[in-house]
């Protein structure tokens, strides 16, 4: 047979043996054309696996039973006399007050400074007015007599007020006015 002549597809055609091939109709398509599918019963179990791992990965994880802080108990305005105030200096489980030109401050937040061992730990309880005013840490700034009367700041210059108003903002702007601070015998210290 001639190359170059080619015959038309016979479907009786004999292979190269001599066996007649078997008809095929125009239904029917040769094994090595059919298109295989990927929804076999592996893949589809191993695409599952591969989704429930993906959303364990993936997932919110949740927040550990967390448990809302309770709050400080409610703090009452009370009028203090230096000796009521006294207490309150930071020992034991005491809170952290300090008066400054007659507002008594909670200054408890700010306890590693003005509690024991703090650096301003001499002023808690106190009156710190006149110290805070001249910048001194001294004991010699605090009121010796706790019966006697309040300081009054008279002798203290334009540039201590100033010092002084300064840092009853910060107080003020910083922790709660719990209270005021009054003499001893002062009518409003009876109640």
């Amino acid at each position: 047979m001639d190359v170059d002549q080619q015959t038309p597809f016979d479907p009786t055609m004999t292979d190269s043996a001599g066996a007649e091939a078997p008809a095929m109709n125009s239904s029917q398509v040769p094994p090595a054309a059919q298109v295989a599918t990927i929804a076999t019963p592996i893949n589809l179990i191993l695409f599952s696996l591969f989704l429930i791992l993906a959303y364990m990965r993936l997932r919110p994880s949740r927040p550990a039973a967390v448990s809302i802080p309770q709050p400080p108990p409610p703090t009452v305005f009370k009028v203090f006399t230096p000796p009521k105030l006294m207490p309150y200096n930071g020992t034991g489980s005491q809170p952290v007050y300090l008066a400054v030109r007659g507002n008594v401050f909670d200054v408890t937040p700010g306890r590693n400074f003005y509690g024991p061992g703090g650096p301003y730990a001499n002023f808690a309880g106190r009156d710190a007015s006149r110290g805070l005013a001249c910048g001194s840490f001294d004991e010699s700034m605090l009121t010796e007599d706790l019966h006697g009367p309040l300081d009054k700041l008279e002798d203290l210059g334009g540039e201590e007020m100033e010092a002084l108003r300064g840092w009853e903002e910060r107080f003020s702007e910083k922790y709660l006015v719990v209270g005021k601070l009054v003499p001893v015998g002062h009518p409003e210290a009876e109640e």
